[in-house]
């Protein structure tokens, strides 16, 4: 929905009721992830996508069916094999979507701040379309409409924004009849902090930034740290590994790359970073280098669980040795962290 905040503020300045379609389950090999959302009118008027292929059209009308009744409405949308690229739906691929006559208050609210949250609705069920929030402290906000266990629904809803993936999931009710429940993940941009200005961060950065992160570079050294150098950062400071840290902060949409190969920052910042919240601590260097580094850090007060923390050497074993080629296996390290990947090959 992030995607079609601008769309929304075009179709709905008309005045004209606007209504959305999100992808609550996907089966097969369907092109669009859970959480992939249309908008439409009532006349017609479209933005954004569902399948990619002919569906958007039904879907199109779905929405204006749903805005003339004015309530939601769960619809699956399958096809054959035959005419599976036709529509869009590679694989004889399956989705089901949840129509709505509009685009809910909360939703909207999820979409323009700063991610963290999950809003989770009935789309089956006792009290189909109630809804409530739930943040990423655990706060639950709202009253969803069916008598259900919230304490396991916040569990569920806060597993589902640590894996930065929406889904549906299935929950029984006081009166004994099940209900499926979507939960929408909204989550926090991802911020990558690297400190040590080196030549690898130099090709690190871009890469991130073209994958959605919020780019940082942190150097003690300011012949190193240029804005020639690293033109497409979003930020670049000049300190020591502790206030560059403490600027910056550290939390858990945070990824850490520590690349400066000097112990003076390297050791400091590591203890640092594998004490904080930060979703992934990476650091350069050989296994021999890492293994001395491991001990100097445990005999600094670094607990044995917070050494497990750290991926080091940094980087997926992807066999290149150009400062772009090691950026890319970081990269991919970190993609795997944040979605919880294997890193194994697809095929066989």
């Amino acid at each position: 929905m992030r995607d079609l905040l601008a769309d929304y503020a075009r179709l709905s300045a008309s005045g004209k009721p606007v209504g959305r379609a999100v992808v609550t389950s996907v089966w097969g090999s369907a092109p669009r992830p859970e959480g992939a959302s249309l908008l439409a009118t009532a006349d017609g008027e479209v933005a954004g996508s569902v399948s990619g292929g002919c569906v958007e059209s039904a879907t199109a009308m779905e929405i204006a069916e749903a805005i003339a009744r004015g309530t939601p409405e769960l619809v699956t949308f399958g096809v054959t094999d035959e005419r599976a690229w036709e529509v869009g739906l590679a694989c004889g691929g399956t989705i089901r979507v949840f129509v709505e006559p509009r685009v809910r208050p909360e939703v909207l609210e999820a979409a323009r701040g700063p991610g963290g949250v999950v809003v989770a609705t009935v789309i089956e069920g006792e009290g189909l379309g109630g809804s409530l929030v739930v943040r990423e402290d655990g706060a639950v906000e709202g009253a969803i409409g069916a008598a259900l266990d919230r304490a396991r629904l916040r569990d569920l809803a806060l597993e589902a924004l640590a894996r930065e993936a929406s889904a549906t999931v299935e929950l029984a009710t006081t009166s004994g009849a099940p209900v499926r429940v979507f939960l929408e993940v909204f989550p926090r941009q991802p911020k990558l902090v690297v400190f040590g200005a080196v030549h690898i961060a130099a090709a690190l950065v871009p890469l991130a930034k073209a994958l959605g992160y919020r780019t940082i570079v942190a150097d003690g050294r300011e012949a190193f740290l240029s804005r020639e150098r690293f033109r497409e950062a979003d930020e670049l400071i000049l300190a020591w590994p502790e206030e560059a840290f403490r600027r910056v902060g550290l939390d858990s949409a945070t990824y850490v790359c520590v690349l400066s190969h000097d112990p003076k920052f390297d050791e400091p910042a590591l203890a640092i970073a594998l004490r904080s919240p930060a979703r992934y601590v990476g650091a350069i260097g050989s296994k021999k280098t890492q293994a001395a580094r491991r001990e100097r850090l445990r005999a600094a007060g670094v607990t044995d669980a917070e050494l497990a923390r750290l991926h080091g050497p940094i980087g997926l074993d992807l066999g290149g040795r150009q400062p772009a080629e090691t950026a890319l296996a970081i990269l991919a390290e970190m993609t795997a962290v944040r979605y919880g990947g294997s890193g194994r090959r697809l095929g066989a």
